[in-house]
């Protein structure tokens, strides 16, 4: 099935050689000039995955984010300026999925686009759960449940769950889990995961300071608390 990206982006030159760029490789291609244009086509169009430009008028893109990380987990990457680190990092903590840097070549971005899209497409079991302590992640559904209480989670929080928690105990390093996400086209911001995995934390953790289910490996990274 034919997926369609939405490109939100207030440049013309940008929307159409997007545009362009991904029709080549047989996406299907939606526009919009700003974050509140942005909001009416999502709705109607219903897009698998949204390419954000952070800096646009009346709406822009980390707004944009705040209201529709409300309504749809549809994946989001950033289109953001190369010393716009303030603004990646918070798109991240709003609940972006990735972000790229401009200017950025076309290679990388159709890399990313795709390792993405990867990611939702995932064909598993819908019985193919996932548990351990109080927490289970139905991989079929791509639902998640803290005891009988379900969280909402974007997609990336989503997998760096889904890795740690098939390996209790084991610690998984900033770069492998950098990987899992972008695959073998990451930038190597390993900073990305730490504020995936602080979202992440916010949702499921009963003290988030405190962290209980995701424990920090000191001088690696990460892993899902062992079975006592």
């Amino acid at each position: 099935m034919t997926k369609t990206i939405l490109i939100v982006d207030d440049k013309l030159n940008v929307r159409i050689f997007l545009k362009e760029l991904l029709s080549e490789q047989g996406f299907r291609v939606v526009t919009a000039v700003n974050g509140r244009d942005a909001l009416f086509v999502a709705r109607h169009e219903k897009p698998d995955l949204i390419l954000l430009d952070v800096m646009m008028p009346e709406m822009d893109g980390q707004e944009f984010i705040q209201v529709y990380r409300k309504e749809s987990e549809t994946p989001i990457i950033l289109l953001t300026a190369l010393l716009e680190e303030d603004d990646k990092v918070l798109g991240l903590e709003l609940g972006a999925d990735d972000y790229i840097t401009k200017p950025f070549a076309p290679r990388e971005l159709l890399a990313r686009t795709r390792a993405v899209l990867r990611r939702t497409n995932k064909e598993v079991a819908p019985a193919d759960v996932l548990r351990a302590a109080d927490i289970a992640v139905d991989r079929g559904s791509h639902r998640v449940f803290v005891g009988e209480h379900e969280v909402k989670l974007t997609l990336s929080e989503f997998c760096l769950l889904e890795a740690l928690i098939a390996a209790p105990g084991r610690a998984f390093s900033r770069a492998d889990l950098l990987e899992l996400l972008q695959g073998n086209a990451f930038e190597g911001v390993e900073r990305t995961v730490d504020v995936h995995i602080r979202n992440l934390r916010a949702k499921i953790e009963p003290d988030a300071g405190k962290p209980y289910y995701i424990e920090t490996v000191f001088g690696i990274g990460y892993r899902f608390r062992p079975e006592d």
